[in-house]
């Protein structure tokens, strides 16, 4: 089987070689780039099949490179992980309304990191059609007649609850921001603002129950949906 390649747009060496080694021990092919410019070209050159990509870089900064690439049909496809420094939110919830899959904030632990990049691939390998029904622990989803089951009883949900949750789980391990979340709803009827969507999460946090520990604040930026592995 053909190893994973890796992009990585860093311009700060010491972090480049910290991951570079990790990716090796890892088993990944990983390509590195120092600059913004170079970088985005090498998105074309290399095609990889995912892209690590600081914030802030010489010649074209991460916010504009990830931009393209999820402009360009020839590369919106490859997925994204954004570093960012401390006091970055701003930019980290810019980047992911721009197509990017996940952040990591400065200083690091490159075994999160890593972690993150291999919940991003998995991602990848899914089936492009979204699943019917969804198990998360002891639950059941079924999408098509918007029913949640725990261990075979009936969990209560609004529409709106429902899908929240139904789009946490079809992006598993993936920061969503509040504006994301809502685009993410097909009834475009209902009346929901970014802060509204704070109240539907604390209900379903008590719907689910008080040892359900998956839905996850990313503060300053949104929610994610963490599987227990």
């Amino acid at each position: 089987m053909a190893k994973s390649k890796i992009l990585l747009i860093e311009d700060e060496e010491d972090i480049a070689d910290l991951i570079s080694l990790q990716a090796e021990l890892s088993d990944y092919k990983i390509v590195v780039e120092f600059d913004g410019l170079n970088g985005l070209l090498a998105v074309e050159r290399e095609h990889p099949d995912l892209v690590i990509l600081d914030i802030m870089l010489p010649g074209l900064n991460g916010l504009d490179i990830c931009r393209k690439i999820k402009s360009n049909p020839k590369t919106k496809d490859i997925p994204v992980i954004m570093i960012s420094a401390k006091g970055e939110e701003l930019d980290v919830v810019l980047g992911l309304e721009l197509g990017a899959d996940d952040y990591v904030s400065k200083p690091f632990s490159v075994k999160v990191l890593f972690s993150r990049i291999r919940a991003v691939l998995r991602r990848g390998k899914d089936v492009e059609k979204g699943p019917k029904m969804i198990f998360f622990g002891h639950f059941t989803m079924d999408l098509d007649n918007y029913l949640l089951q725990k261990k075979g009883k009936v969990v209560s949900l609004t529409l709106t609850e429902f899908q929240i949750l139904s789009s946490l789980l079809q992006h598993r391990n993936k920061v969503l921001s509040r504006s994301q979340i809502l685009d993410d709803m097909p009834n475009n009827d209902l009346c929901i603002v970014d802060r509204n969507i704070d109240v539907h999460i604390a209900a379903l946090r008590r719907k689910l129950g008080p040892n359900f520990q998956n839905i996850e604040t990313v503060r300053g930026v949104g929610y994610r949906f963490v599987d227990d592995d």
